[in-house]
């Protein structure tokens, strides 16, 4: 294949998982690992906690991976979380595409990364990411849309993960990248800290099934960030203050602690998505 490839086609191929149709080409995303993975490894000494929570699934059953967002760098982190055994097919802004004269696009494109419309109903993404994921691939999304704290837009949460994970019939995975937050923060120079990359435990959406069908969907979002913020700061998930982050979202914390949701163990997600 040719050194570019027209984004569109990128988008509609496979990328790990069990389909059988031509791939995107793997040694750019195999040359993109090496040289960030090891700059990441000497700067900032990453490790992987709870990765064989993310292997149980591979050639098994797609998942939906959701990350709260702290860093330009979460991304990164993401992605190398998962290799070189798996690919996260990451879901970002369709603007970042068209950076550099395109470049970025390329970039993004080529190591599995495709675009959604931000705060619409973008259902060719939609498509995309659930074709995806009934070919057990793995798709990442950052369910607060943009790295907290930039700008002055009120966090908030949309039923969005949640509702591609129904689409794919796939169990979500909660994730979070610890201390990216502190390489760059407003008006200070960049420092090197420790980062750590920690995968908790699946969650299913039949076990919100107890809920009004019109509140399950936000609800299962809702739950599986307060678990990503719950691993970022090494807490239990109910000393998460969720009103405080979400303060313009529904709080289902009373709701949850009336009727505890189930630790799952991979196998058990994957059996019941089966």
């Amino acid at each position: 294949m040719g050194l570019f490839l027209p984004y569109e086609k990128m988008w509609d191929m496979s990328l790990g998982g069990v389909s059988k149709e031509k791939q995107i080409p793997h040694w750019f995303g195999n040359v993109v690992y090496v040289v960030v993975g090891g700059v990441c490894k000497l700067l900032f000494r990453y490790e992987v906690s709870g990765r064989e929570n993310l292997r149980a699934f591979k050639d098994k059953c797609g998942a939906v991976v959701v990350c709260n967002h702290t860093s330009f760098l979460d991304v990164a982190f993401i992605y190398l979380s998962a290799r070189t055994k798996q690919w996260i097919r990451l879901m970002g802004r369709d603007s970042l595409f068209d950076n550099a004269h395109g470049l970025v696009g390329q970039i993004l494109s080529r190591v599995g990364a495709f675009p959604v419309k931000r705060d619409t109903s973008d259902r060719a993404a939609i498509k995309r990411a659930t074709r995806m994921l009934k070919d057990d691939e793995l798709v990442g999304i950052l369910p607060e849309g943009t790295r907290r704290g930039k700008g002055s837009k009120i966090p908030s949460l949309h039923a969005g993960a949640a509702f591609i994970a129904k689409m794919g019939h796939v169990p979500l995975l909660p994730m979070a990248v610890r201390n990216a937050e502190d390489v760059k923060r407003k008006g200070e120079r960049f420092r090197f800290p420790k980062i750590t990359i920690e995968y908790g435990s699946p969650i299913v959406l039949a076990d919100f099934d107890f809920l009004p069908k019109a509140d399950r969907l936000e609800a299962c979002t809702w739950y599986a960030m307060r678990e990503c913020f719950a691993l970022s700061r090494r807490i239990p998930a109910k000393d998460v203050d969720m009103v405080e982050l979400f303060p313009e979202t529904r709080d289902y914390a009373a709701v949850f602690e009336e009727h505890p949701i189930p630790v799952r163990t991979p196998q058990e997600a994957i059996s019941a998505c089966r």
